[in-house]
């Protein structure tokens, strides 16, 4: 029986809580499972006084969208001194932030899909028709539309033909206030998942996403029988390790920590494109990140079970330093006397 203490967040308030819920319960059961004292708690109004009270050793994050993923919670974890499984607040705010992410990620080599970045108030400005044209001139069709910020491709649809494109538009704003249109790129779909374990940060097997309707948005995501997988991917040998590599290098560029899910597309040349990177993977039954750890021949429960004592025995993060933080100098050395002459 371990003697961790656990608390496991899932749920809050963005349009991913039902999502997160499950998520939660999966990574309390097998917590459980593994012996790990655990309770579950929302992010509401009872949080502080409910860690409080727990005192945890440590924190998994379940929550998905912004309440878990931006940062912010984080932060307030860290305020609070708790350890927490998972990336620190400031790589959460680049990898939520697609455009930014992206930005990073073209300056460290690591080939992404042509895209453009257009604010509502951009959008409604400047003339919506003549924007899309030019939209779609220099990015051509078809076209991927989805938030800057959010997850589990809530916001996003695929645009085939120029007249649909003003409708996925406005329908992506209804999740967000910018929109990132994306070159759609054609080829096999795959997650990619991270993990740092005691042996080291490997990259686990490659999982391919065929969805029913050659689009894997959030109906094909949690809706049964509306995507197959395919674990590990049919890909060559090659390609599966150049994934790996470029999930590796994609979780170091970003500062990513313990967990993440690269999501990308190889094309038919076998060129890898990232499309972003997840700080809180699914975990719920149709999510890639347990299928990839069952691929692994990694038992899920044991995998939670160890990230949560590594958090616990990582501690919370270090305060930042500031005005009143006393830095220690090494002393001056005294210098030499000349020589007499």
């Amino acid at each position: 029986m371990s003697t961790t203490r656990a608390v496991v967040l899932a749920g809050g308030l963005s349009y991913e809580r039902q999502v997160s819920l499950r998520s939660g319960r999966r990574v309390i059961e097998a917590l459980r499972h593994a012996g790990v004292e655990t309770v579950q708690l929302d992010a509401d109004g009872q949080l502080l006084a409910q860690l409080a009270d727990i005192a945890p050793d440590a924190v998994f994050v379940a929550l998905h969208g912004s309440a878990g993923e931006d940062g912010a919670l984080r932060d307030v974890l860290d305020l609070l001194g708790l350890p927490f499984v998972g990336s620190t607040a400031p790589s959460c705010r680049l990898a939520w932030d697609k455009p930014c992410a992206k930005s990073a990620l073209d300056t460290a080599g690591i080939l992404t899909p042509p895209s453009v970045v257009l604010p509502h108030s951009t959008f409604r400005e400047l003339g919506a028709a003549a924007l899309l044209d030019r939209l779609v001139d220099r990015l051509g069709l078809p076209l991927m539309v989805k938030p800057t910020q959010g997850g589990s491709a809530l916001g996003a649809h695929a645009v085939e033909r120029a007249e649909n494109l003003p409708a996925a538009m406005v329908s992506c704003f209804g999740y967000g206030d910018t929109a990132l249109v994306e070159r759609l790129i054609r080829g096999t779909e795959v997650g990619v998942s991270v993990v740092e374990i005691a042996t080291g940060i490997q990259a686990l097997p490659a999982v391919e996403v065929v969805a029913a309707d050659g689009v894997n948005d959030y109906r094909a995501r949690y809706t049964a029988g509306m995507s197959t997988w395919h674990a590990p991917a049919r890909i060559s040998d090659d390609i599966a390790e150049d994934l790996a590599k470029v999930a590796l290098r994609t979780h170091e560029v970003l500062g990513l920590r313990d967990l993440s899910r690269v999501d990308a597309i190889v094309d038919d040349e076998g060129r890898v494109h990232v499309l972003e990177a997840n700080v809180a993977p699914g975990m719920t039954e149709t999510s890639l990140f347990p299928l990839a750890v069952q691929t692994a021949k990694l038992d899920l429960a044991e995998l939670c079970k160890e990230l949560v004592e590594r958090a616990a025995a990582r501690g919370p993060s270090p305060p930042l330093a500031g005005p009143s933080t006393q830095v220690r100098l090494s002393p001056r050395p005294e210098p030499h006397p000349s020589p007499e002459p």
